[in-house]
């Protein structure tokens, strides 16, 4: 299927490795022109060396500051950004009664508030021109809080609070906003996260669907999101996750 998408611009946020790196590949496979980010300039380059054309951007988004700075140098590369793909690691695990008060902020502003400067940077242009598309990578504890990861559950069902309220606002100005909610896939982050190669798969034993979710499935999902045929899809939370949730809502 043509997505009718080749020609349009993206920025994909922590785009080094892992999912936001499949989301850019799915979306140069489609024919758009990308800049991508992350922390490290050598894997951000190596990144983009794997990606025609891709744009390597060295940003830290996890602040404010850094994920303005992201999409306007995304901007000024591109000419224009149709597409934005927030995306940021997680904060560090914890419970109510070990997680201190002040761990709260910058975990807010990791996956909430710089998921909302990203959209202030790029948005309004969007709606000027009429055409664009955000969606943003989550993830499934949005739907079903993930023990010991406090901060995560509660500063990611924000920015999905938020993504809902703009989705709102700007869908009538030719602009839709969603996000993907990824599970369990098969990426560098999880393998260190269990350890080793058995540690990993008996993880993906225990999603219904039977194993790991390919990372390059959940793009490809992503970058549907983005297409023309998408134009109807508002507001949208969606699960990519193996049946991980399995809540009727």
């Amino acid at each position: 299927m043509d997505l009718g998408i080749a020609g349009r611009t993206a920025a994909v946020a922590g785009a080094s490795s892992g999912l936001g790196l499949a989301a850019a590949r799915a979306l140069a496979a489609e024919g758009v022109r990308l800049a991508i980010c992350g922390r490290d300039r050598e894997r951000i380059v190596a990144a983009a060396g794997g990606i025609d054309g891709a744009v390597p951007l060295v940003a830290d988004v996890s602040t404010t500051d850094g994920a303005t700075g992201f999409v306007e140098a995304a901007a000024e590369a591109l000419g224009q950004v149709d597409i934005l793909v927030p995306n940021a690691g997680g904060p560090p695990p914890g419970t109510f009664a070990t997680t201190p008060l002040e761990a709260y902020a910058p975990a807010l502003e990791l996956n909430l508030l710089s998921t909302v400067a990203m959209c202030r940077a790029v948005v309004p242009a969007m709606c000027e021109r009429g055409w664009g598309r955000v969606v943003a990578i989550t993830s499934v504890s949005v739907r079903q809080p993930i023990g010991s990861l406090i901060l995560s559950n509660t500063a990611r069902a924000g920015v999905t609070g938020f993504l809902k309220t703009l989705a709102l606002e700007v869908a009538g100005r030719g602009v839709t906003v969603n996000s993907v909610q990824p599970g369990l896939h098969l990426t560098d982050r999880l393998r260190k996260l269990y350890g080793d190669e058995q540690a990993t798969a008996d993880a993906g034993a225990g999603v219904p669907a039977g194993s790991l979710g390919d990372p390059d499935d959940f793009g490809a999902v992503v970058a549907f999101l983005c297409s023309a045929q998408a134009r109807f899809v508002v507001g949208a939370a969606l699960p990519v996750d193996g049946g991980t949730y399995q809540g009727l809502q």
